[in-house]
């Protein structure tokens, strides 16, 4: 084999070692995926006043608050995760944090206007903000060569496209479902393939 065959195959071997990685600290995160999943929906109950009492009947205050809270809880978690991490995060783990950090602020820079300025309207703002996580999951998921959370980007989408074409009522379930399927299910997939990787992982040392 000649050398420069040689060099593409080492090449290939380690753009693949790199997506495996990035796969990897993708499952190690999820359990953030399931929390922001829960997030939503306390800020969906929230903001539909099923809630009670003084503090909660501030419904404009829902998804700003909700998810200003979120975002510090996960911020602390994560950084203490950083800080006990063992390896170092590779160059396609940073740009998966990059391409979710950049859709968080997008979402916060979104809703905190619209909760304070009272000018939201609902099925505009689930289009938005479900094409907002589609575009995160797909920009992932081509990154990581997985088919997985590219469906879940496609599942964001046609919710985004039934809150526009439907009524309101349809336009909540289509989000609640959408929550449900990329969020909830997807979170504990990965937390489960990383449960896996873990078990494998100890196998072999033993």
């Amino acid at each position: 084999m000649s050398a420069e065959k040689v060099e593409l195959t080492e090449r290939l071997e380690l753009i693949e070692n790199m997506i495996a990685e990035g796969r990897r600290s993708t499952t190690r995160w999820a359990w953030t995926i399931v929390l922001w999943g829960v997030a939503f929906y306390v800020a969906i109950a929230w903001s539909s006043g099923m809630f009670g009492g003084p503090i909660w009947g501030q419904h404009y205050m829902a998804w700003p608050v909700t998810m200003t809270g979120t975002w510090l809880l996960s911020w602390g978690l994560s950084a203490r995760m950083r800080t006990s991490a063992k390896s170092p995060m590779t160059t396609v783990g940073w740009a998966i944090i990059s391409i979710w950090t950049a859709m968080g602020i997008s979402m916060f820079a979104l809703l905190l206007p619209l909760g304070l300025s009272g000018r939201a309207d609902q099925q505009v703002c689930v289009a938005v903000v479900a094409t907002l996580l589609g575009t995160a999951n797909a920009a992932s998921g081509m990154l990581l060569k997985w088919k997985a959370q590219i469906g879940c980007a496609v599942v964001w989408w046609m919710a985004s496209a039934a809150s526009l074409f439907g009524t309101v009522t349809q336009s909540t379930i289509a989000f609640l479902v959408a929550i449900f399927i990329c969020q909830i299910l997807f979170g504990i997939y990965a937390m489960i393939l990383e449960s896996r990787g873990h078990r494998r992982q100890g196998a072999v040392n033993a």
